[in-house]
């Protein structure tokens, strides 16, 4: 089995509003990307293949997705607790819960992404001294209501430049805590450079992709994607790293119109499943 994960950042956002690329009308985002990508996938086969939507566009995405699509619909993280008959009602104001999610069709959630790790790091940050590793034990509660919920989740870890030299140590906290009392069986798990992150960064060649993913699977059994970015430069070379088991699509396009488009990620999906 491959997975193919799609990230989908905040390129919904009109230029006129804003925006970087070229989404057209906003409200059907997820419309476009969702007929751009499913019959271009129906030829492959063991394959698991799904996207994570800002939370607007996963009920577009619903209702685009046809009863044969290939695509897995998930959203961008979840709440670190839920509503419970004879608990709490519901009082989430703000807070996308696992459930809710779940009643909407999500079948996956992404957690501990960098760039939601950046942003608890800042939060818990605020007039204190900062412990690092409260971010993977506040995503751990975020892991557990997803796997209450019986969402599967893309967990996801890695180091950044200032971590590279104890890369080994950072990865193993993150999992470790993070996931703490989980059914590993739910759980597929991102590697993220987050240091080769972003256009005209440099990515970690083969040897280093594949170290990484036999310590993380030393450490859980579980299948390892890469996450800092699968795309036509590097998917033949992904393709030979048998540690590997798919892949994390942010962008599909890196430099002028930067952004994600259907028809570049299929080509992107082709390179890494027919190298």
């Amino acid at each position: 089995m491959k997975y193919i994960f799609l990230n989908l950042k905040r390129f919904d956002i009109p230029r006129a509003m804003g925006g970087i690329s070229d989404c057209g009308e906003a409200a059907k985002w997820s419309h476009g990307i969702m007929n751009g990508i499913d019959e271009g996938i129906m030829k492959y086969h063991d394959i698991s293949l799904a996207a994570f939507l800002p939370e607007a566009h996963l009920l577009g995405a619903m209702t685009e997705r046809s009863q044969a699509s290939l695509i897995q619909i998930g959203c961008q993280s979840v709440h670190c607790s839920d509503v419970g008959q004879n608990g709490n009602f519901g009082a989430f104001t703000t807070g996308r819960t696992a459930r809710s999610m779940k009643a909407l069709g999500c079948t996956w959630t992404m957690v501990g992404h960098s760039e939601e790790r950046r942003d608890l790091l800042h939060i818990i940050g605020y007039g204190t001294s900062v412990r690092y590793e409260a971010v993977s034990e506040i995503l751990n509660e975020r892991v557990k209501s997803a796997d209450a919920a019986g969402l599967r989740i893309l967990y996801c870890v890695g180091e950044t430049a200032q971590e590279k030299s104890r890369k080994y140590e950072v990865i193993r906290q993150q999992i470790r805590d993070g996931l703490a009392g989980i059914d590993l069986k739910q759980v597929v798990v991102a590697y993220e450079p987050v240091w080769a992150i972003g256009p005209g960064m440099k990515v970690p060649d083969s040897d280093y992709i594949r170290d990484i993913a036999t310590f993380i699977k030393s450490e859980v059994d579980v299948p390892v994607v890469y996450g800092g970015g699968l795309k036509e430069g590097n998917a033949g070379m992904l393709a030979g790293i048998a540690e590997v088991d798919g892949g994390l699509i942010g962008l599909t396009r890196f430099s002028g119109d930067i952004g994600f488009y259907p028809d570049e990620c299929l080509r992107i999906i082709d390179a890494y499943l027919l190298p």
